[in-house]
């Protein structure tokens, strides 16, 4: 084994190591947020609500991720669950950016789609994403809980959080680390959403 291998294996498995052990350290934090945000959703579902998620970059996929397994299913075979992606129209996403500016892409979209009783989840690993936190602002305004997920101290979103939403921070700094971990955080999600509306598992 040449010098370049072992340094790229020694690598992987470092990487391999602090996710996992990240994981393992975040989930007595993590824990009660994670569980206080899946009662909300299935609140929400379960009262005619639907979910909103939004997100940029690798958030953005996330949020499809999620929306994804709640159109379609997670790991049971269960009725469509009402959740949309904010990040997928791209020509609502480019003709508010266009026409006002990029901070809007997701605000407007909530204005127009949301209402009371639904749920905003916004992702973002700095929680710093100035058109996430307006998205925010808009779901305060019509009634509309947030679920926030971000890491390294939560940023300027944690400021804009209230009482009633659910603020889930990754304890890292990495924005890689904190990615991994928010996306267990959705698979969590997914699962107590069906565990409450539908049983266990068959």
């Amino acid at each position: 084994m040449g010098q370049t291998e072992a340094a790229l294996l020694s690598r992987v498995a470092a990487h391999f190591a602090e996710s996992a052990n990240l994981k393992l350290s975040a989930s007595a934090s993590l824990a009660a947020p994670i569980a206080r945000g899946g009662a909300l959703l299935a609140e929400s579902l379960r009262g005619g609500g639907k979910i909103m998620a939004c997100g940029n970059g690798g958030s953005a996929a996330d949020s499809q991720h999620f929306a994804a397994e709640l159109v379609n299913r997670f790991e049971m075979e269960r009725p469509p669950l009402a959740a949309v992606a904010l990040s997928t129209d791209t020509s609502t996403i480019t003709s508010i950016a266009n026409d006002y500016s990029y901070l809007q892409v997701f605000s407007k979209q909530v204005r127009a789609l949301g209402r009371r009783g639904d749920v905003l989840l916004a992702i973002s690993t700095s929680g710093n994403s100035a058109n996430v936190i307006e998205a925010i602002h808009v779901s305060h305004e019509l009634g509309a809980r947030v679920i926030a997920l971000t890491g390294n101290g939560g940023g300027k979103m944690a400021a804009t959080l209230r009482a009633d939403d659910v603020h889930v921070c990754v304890p890292h700094k990495v924005t890689a680390r904190i990615q991994e971990v928010h996306l267990l955080v959705l698979h969590c999600l997914c699962d107590a959403i069906d565990f409450q509306l539908f049983g266990e598992k068959a």
